[in-house]
């Protein structure tokens, strides 16, 4: 086996790592409504969700498009040079998922990867290595465009469905109503979970076509392979299933309290914005597009929101693709300065220590299927019921050193 097939490999590992992390971090956008208002038993609704977002990985190849020729100046860049970027970006990308999942943040994995690849590529190639606007193509249309947008759209479209929903069943027995919706949300988190297999597994499978262009098994030109699109669908569809307890307690239970009615408007929503994007290649953020949604619903409602929670979860938005940036350009520099393979095992050995680090921490105060739904620092009066401590009860939830206030 030639040095340029082990990096290869060790990128492509790295790649599938990435779209597992991916899976458990984003398992809330589609299933933590219907797990917070009990439509579904939190291990099947993971479970469900793992097989359409191993289906909805099939359904096309726009978003992986984008990615693998809309990030990087390809005709810049070639080879051993492009797979160091490629794989430096991969990693800053699988910290951050990991830090964010540690303190429960439902931040977004694909601003992450998007990051860890630009400041790979800035560190490498300058400025200009990066595809910053090109017609309709480019960084600022494709990625920061959508990421401003999606919330908002998301929001504006739930509230208005929540509103509509309340407003027509406003003299039906709520039990019914409540019932009918739980049905209801079923199909809707199905959709959401084809979605976003449609619209994540596409970026991994972008950055794998781009690391077999530089290795110079495919051309710019070539068809995605089959093989490439299976592995990612299968990765994606494990960590999934894997569940990501952490960011569903603060999708499902952090933000607002929801009802079935909520959650069928809010994933109804979510999942038109997903799939239109896909169609359209754009590859958007779905963990902002759902939390943008489940927003709306409680402003549609009237019900309360809480804002110290949507305001710790807007500042890890904005410091996504930044602080993954930084920590791809400082992986990529590592591997340059230690160069040839002996740079990527680093590098690769750094990714491995980080990870347990963070997944041993995070053993100190586990979120499973027993408690996802026991948001911390909340006082509980009866089922489904809870009401905010003095200081809104939500004070030290992120990073917090304390044992009741831990995600």
């Amino acid at each position: 086996m030639t040095v340029e097939l082990l990096v290869l490999l060790i990128v492509v590992v790295t790649a599938l790592a990435f779209d597992f992390t991916n899976g458990f971090h984003d398992t809330a956008n589609a299933m933590a409504t219907s797990i917070a208002t009990g439509a579904l038993k939190p291990r099947v609704a993971v479970a469900l969700s793992a097989v359409l977002n191993l289906f909805g990985a099939f359904l096309s190849v726009a978003v992986a498009a984008t990615v693998a020729k809309g990030i990087v100046r390809l005709d810049a860049v070639s080879g051993h040079e492009l797979l160091i970027i490629v794989f430096a970006g991969l990693v800053g990308g699988i910290l951050w998922n990991l830090l964010t999942w540690l303190f429960g943040l439902p931040s977004s994995s694909s601003h992450a990867l998007f990051g860890g690849l630009i400041g790979a590529t800035l560190a490498s190639l300058g400025w200009s290595g990066v595809i910053w606007a090109s017609g309709s193509d480019g960084v600022v249309t494709k990625i920061i465009l959508p990421a401003v947008l999606a919330p908002v759209v998301a929001a504006l479209v739930s509230a208005i469905g929540t509103w509509l929903v309340y407003r027509i069943t406003r003299t039906s027995a709520e039990d019914k109503v409540t019932e009918g919706f739980r049905w209801g949300q079923i199909g809707s988190a199905a959709l959401v979970s084809l979605a976003h297999g449609t619209n994540d597994a596409q970026k991994t499978m972008g950055v794998i076509f781009l690391a077999l262009v530089a290795h110079g098994t495919l051309t710019k030109n070539d068809e995605l392979p089959l093989w490439v699109m299976a592995a990612c669908a299968v990765a994606i569809a494990a960590g999934t299933y894997l569940g990501g307890w952490r960011i569903i307690r603060t999708l499902g239970k952090g933000l607002v309290e929801i009802d079935s009615p909520q959650g069928l408007a809010a994933e109804s929503a979510s999942a038109a914005i997903i799939l239109t994007s896909a169609h359209f290649g754009l590859p958007l953020s779905t963990t902002q597009t759902a939390t943008g949604s489940i927003l709306g619903t409680g402003l549609g409602k009237g019900a309360e929101v809480r804002w110290g929670v949507m305001g710790r979860m807007v500042v890890a938005w904005l410091l996504t693709l930044p602080l993954a940036g930084v920590a791809g350009a400082i992986c990529w520099a590592v591997a340059h300065f230690v160069g040839g393979l002996a740079g990527v095992l680093v590098v690769f050995g750094i990714l491995i220590a980080l990870s347990t680090v963070m997944y041993l921490r995070s053993r100190r105060n586990p979120v499973h299927t027993g408690n996802v739904n026991e948001w911390p620092g909340a006082a509980t009066d009866g089922p489904g019921v809870i009401q905010d401590s003095a200081d809104g009860g939500q004070a030290k939830e992120f990073g917090s050193t304390s044992h009741s206030a831990q995600v």
